[in-house]
């Protein structure tokens, strides 16, 4: 009997085993799309404790991968008990060639894709891609979805940038006679949405661009060089010198390849280099969709070093895009699915929306409850989106932050005490969580 409770005391002495968590990045398999089938697959990346009953599902941005999300997603879950979050990168996320992104070195990282050796896809050999829109998009979001509701699983459903737009389109969209807003438990709009957000398509415009589309121009060229993918390898190659070298001398800035306008006036070492690109203060505005607000270039030194002291410390910004499977960029991001997001602004079926085949019909029955982050890139404009879809729809709370003095990745990349994003909804979450 004394043994017994001598047991029993340790039993209580003891502490329990932390439950078990996930950190895996996994394939999900989709219902078929145009094009070859070795492409109906999505990729998750998942975090949080397992047995967790809510999944925060959240889809990346315009030319954005899950790797850009996670920062800010690792902090969610140390933050709100009881959460994973599901980061979904979308189908042409396959296409990638990140085979020597995966070593981690930037020496054989700068060769391979600055001396082009890598694996590319030409549009004109990617034909199907022109529909590759939101259609599908949201089809294969929904095979996430019903994964992440297994087993009465709550899920929220959020997004950055057009990542938002996209649950905003999911909630609304019509699934065969099922609203998608009856699977999901609430929307998180960071930084993105419709109703104004962004821009709009009208149909005379949804002609023409599906044209050009369809005659095989059908990736995003952001830098307009005729390289989609180019942009994303200069992130990922500039984040690995700066992430594995900070303090040496820029390597891609003697780089001639590199837009003049990505590079500092004076000699700077390669963490500097990539601070230059990415602070809102010195990238163009051309850029502002990569933009964030990390510091300055230092006052003296050759080469010249760079400085904190805004919201997203420069090595935590470098660490994230630096990272393979996931990697925080999307290569080959569809044209047709920015001009999908545009035609579905006015969130009903318009001329432009009957014309692409969408399916935009619950917007005024969504009734979940609603957060929205915003900052300085839309305007506001962001924020009043959220506010004219809670004036449509019966939203039952909602909670608007408009915050002007963050930039477009500060709310995934910010450390946790500049976070603004991450402090407001919290609160939000936990509640959805309960």
């Amino acid at each position: 009997m004394r043994r017994f409770g001598l047991a029993l005391l340790l039993a209580l002495l003891v502490p329990a085993a932390p439950a078990a968590a996930l950190d895996r990045y996994v394939p999900m398999k989709t219902p078929p799309g145009p094009g070859p089938a070795q492409y109906d697959r999505v990729f998750v990346k998942q975090l949080g404790p397992a047995g967790s009953e809510t999944v925060l599902v959240l889809v990346p941005g315009t030319n954005g991968g899950a790797g850009g999300v996670v920062p800010v997603a690792r902090d969610i879950v140390r933050r709100v008990p009881g959460m994973q979050v599901w980061i979904v990168d979308r189908r042409q996320q396959a296409f990638e060639d990140t085979s020597v992104f995966r070593t981690g070195d930037p020496q054989r990282a700068q060769d391979y894709y600055l001396g082009f050796r890598y694996r590319r896809v030409a549009g004109a050999d990617a034909r199907y891609v022109a529909d590759w829109g939101l259609k599908l998009q949201l089809s294969d979001l929904r095979s996430v979805i019903r994964r992440a509701r297994a087993g009465g699983r709550r899920v929220i459903l959020g997004g950055h940038s057009a990542g938002a737009s996209t649950a905003v389109a999911y909630a609304a969209w019509d699934f065969r006679g099922r609203p998608g807003y009856r699977d999901i438990d609430g929307l998180v709009l960071v930084d993105g949405g419709l109703l104004g957000s962004f821009a709009s398509a009208d149909l005379a415009r949804a002609r023409r661009e599906l044209a050009d589309i369809r005659s095989g121009n059908v990736f995003l060229d952001i830098l307009g060089v005729g390289l989609p993918e180019i942009n994303g390898i200069f992130a990922q190659v500039g984040a690995l010198w700066a992430y594995k070298r900070p303090d040496e001398p820029s390597v891609l800035q003697e780089y001639p390849p590199l837009p003049d306008f990505l590079k500092p006036p004076m000699r700077v070492t390669n963490e500097a280099q990539f601070g230059y690109a990415f602070d809102a203060s010195t990238s163009p505005g051309a850029l502002a969709l990569i933009q964030i607000r990390a510091g300055r270039l230092a006052d003296s030194g050759d080469p010249r070093g760079w400085q904190d002291g805004e919201l997203t410390p420069i090595r935590r910004h470098a660490r994230a895009y630096a990272a393979d499977n996931p990697n925080s960029t999307e290569w080959y991001y569809p044209r047709r699915l920015l001009l999908d997001f545009d035609a579905a602004s006015p969130l009903r079926r318009t001329p432009a929306a009957r014309f692409l085949g969408l399916r935009l019909m619950h917007g005024d029955e969504i009734d979940v409850p609603l957060y929205a982050y915003a900052t300085e890139l839309t305007d506001g404009r962001v924020a009043r989106g959220a506010r004219r879809l809670a004036a449509r729809a019966p939203i039952p709370s909602m909670r608007v932050v408009d915050d002007r003095r963050a930039s477009h990745l500060d709310p995934l990349s910010a450390a946790p005490r500049t976070n603004r994003f991450l402090r407001t909804v919290v609160p939000f979450l936990k509640r959805a969580a309960r």
